[in-house]
């Protein structure tokens, strides 16, 4: 038998194997350790299953939870023993997962009438736990499509029926856990026996919240007092980005288009244009909303914005600005980038690295120093605005000017627009704002699109455009920036007075001819392969949509150029 060589990244051994020799075999021969359980491997840079068999020259990476691709595979394993447990308790109903929050997934059980009791959360979590102690195996087949649709259709699966028939490729992978099948966006681990640790609550009336598993290890199979706490302050603290998914659910419900093959279906029937101008027009309207809103506070003289990279926080910013001007306010728009440190007072990261995204790299002082002197204005004032040098890491005076009046609106856009300690002024006279691009419309039931990817997305189409950097560039710097947003935006998005969701329904169709070509130029060899496949994979899903019904004030012509506003 032919031989194959695998080079193993975790052991640094290079040995041959028979061809058609598994990933599994392979761990087991190189004895390879990891801190948890392996989940599956990084063969040339692209995710693989255990029970995957080499037949050429591969380098081998094997990945546990710690990765955050294992803990993707975890993840939809976990989600897949709910919809099986769900299936078996109760035949009729069907498991939702509708948007991810802080702790874990929410989902809400379709076919169920009347609220979750208790007692039917408690016989789903030891259902889950008779399905993980049974060590059933998760099988993959890859079928002719129009047989998985047959299946789908079987298991009662209507919206994945309606996705491939509008997506069109010829094979379809298909996933069975003992007597149901399902389709998911990813791959999942070898058994059910591999989720050691996972937890479900209520959450609110209707839904469960599925939890991450670190959560769960934090405080172990026999005690849930620190989840229930946590899910009370979720509950409460957490109202406003709940509220928010929950709006765009209802929204999506109304429009039609709840899933990517219904939004697919519309498009390909009617074309794109009647989505585009609603979608359009439901922005609109909810910034009007929001400037009658900071206009209903007496005091308001500063509206303090943020967001987590590509959200759309610069067009927010001049869109909420003309409709302050139209309730007859002047306004001024400020960026908080402009009161950087001097570089060589720039604080370091724990490598000796400076660090541009913590507090302490803003000149908090001076910035406050400002503020008073725009507030204190009792008549029309004009004052010198720094403009900051990233090329020589420099404050400078280049004659940039603002005037202010009693009647000015300050508008201050940043990373730290939300955290209590950039500023020390009354809040009596300020108004909040946290802008992402909350993504609610789900690929299928089991598979909600992931917020993250579409401002990664939007993120590499507006580098390429605007700052002559190629998606591997973006991709090398995303984990640093998921990073500073973690630490520095997220853990205080509940301070806002307001959420805005810059998502629109139609536009991952529109990027999608964008980010195509630049996801296929990176390499094999790139460490973001894996990844860059994984996001055309994603994008095959949506049809293409044209851009030229999309007006030049939107939110979505920061990324691609087109826009009537000048950033």
């Amino acid at each position: 038998m032919s031989q194959v060589e695998i080079i193993c990244k975790n052991t640094g051994i290079r040995k041959e194997y028979p061809k058609g020799t598994t990933l599994a075999q392979i761990a087991a021969d190189q004895n390879v350790v990891l801190s948890h359980d392996i989940l599956g491997a990084k063969c040339n840079n692209s995710l693989r299953e255990l029970s995957y068999e080499v037949y050429k020259p591969q380098m081998v990476e094997f990945i546990d939870i710690n990765d955050p691709i294992g803990y993707g595979m975890y993840l939809r394993s976990m989600v897949f023993i709910l919809f099986k447990a769900v299936r078996d308790l109760w035949h009729e109903c069907t498991l939702k997962v509708e948007h991810t929050l802080p702790l874990g997934s929410y989902c809400e059980i379709m076919g169920h009438s009347g609220p979750l009791t208790l007692d039917m959360v408690v016989q789903l979590r030891h259902r889950m736990q008779e399905i993980i102690d049974s060590k059933i195996p998760f099988v993959r087949s890859v079928l002719p499509t129009d047989e998985a649709i047959e299946i789908f259709k079987k298991n009662r699966l209507s919206e994945k029926v309606l996705l491939f028939q509008t997506r069109k490729e010829l094979y379809t992978t298909v996933y069975t856990l003992d007597d149901v099948a399902n389709y998911f966006y990813g791959y999942l681990v070898p058994d059910t026996g591999y989720i050691k640790h996972f937890h479900i609550d209520r959450y609110f009336d209707n839904g469960i919240i599925a939890m991450r598993p670190d959560i769960q290890e934090l405080t172990g199979n026999d005690s849930h007092a620190l989840i229930k706490t946590l899910i009370k302050d979720t509950a409460q603290g957490g109202s406003k980005l709940f509220k928010t998914f929950q709006e765009q659910k209802e929204w999506l419900s109304i429009m039609g288009v709840p899933y990517v093959g219904t939004l697919n279906k519309t498009i390909m029937e009617e074309g794109a244009g009647r989505i585009i101008k609603i979608s359009e027009a439901l922005q609109e309207k909810k910034i009007a909303n929001i400037a009658d809103k900071v206009a209903q506070k007496p005091d308001c003289r500063i509206v303090l914005i943020s967001g987590p990279s590509s959200s759309g926080k610069t067009s927010f910013c001049k869109r909420l600005s003309i409709q302050l001007q139209v309730l007859g306010y002047q306004t001024a728009e400020i960026s908080l980038d402009d009161y950087f440190v001097d570089r060589e007072n720039s604080p370091r990261d724990e490598n000796g690295d400076y660090d541009f995204e913590c507090l302490e790299a803003i000149d908090c002082a001076f910035f406050n120093q400002q503020l008073d002197q725009m507030l204190q204005a009792k008549k029309d004032t004009e004052i010198k605005l720094p403009t900051y040098d990233f090329k020589d890491g420099k404050r400078k005076f280049l004659g940039k000017k603002v005037r202010v009046t009693p009647k000015t609106i300050l508008i201050i856009e940043g990373i730290h627009g939300l955290n209590p300690g950039l500023t020390s002024i009354d809040p009596k006279f300020t108004f909040k704002i946290f802008v992402s691009a909350l993504t609610h419309i789900s690929i299928d039931t089991q598979n909600p699109v992931s917020s993250t990817d579409n401002r990664l997305i939007r993120r590499i189409v507006r580098d390429n455009n605007f700052r002559a950097n190629t998606a591997l560039d973006t991709l090398n710097r995303w984990a640093s920036v998921r990073r500073g947003e973690n630490k520095n935006i997220f853990p205080y998005q509940e301070n806002a007075d307001v959420m805005f969701n810059s998502a629109l329904l139609f536009e991952l169709g529109v990027l999608k001819k964008h980010a195509e070509p630049l996801l296929r130029e990176i390499p094999e060899s790139s460490e973001h392969y894996g990844e860059a496949h994984r996001l055309l994979k994603f994008l095959s899903y949506f049809v293409s949509i044209d851009e030229k019904e999309i007006p030049p004030t939107s939110i979505l012509r920061e990324f691609l150029g087109g826009s009537s506003f000048m950033y």
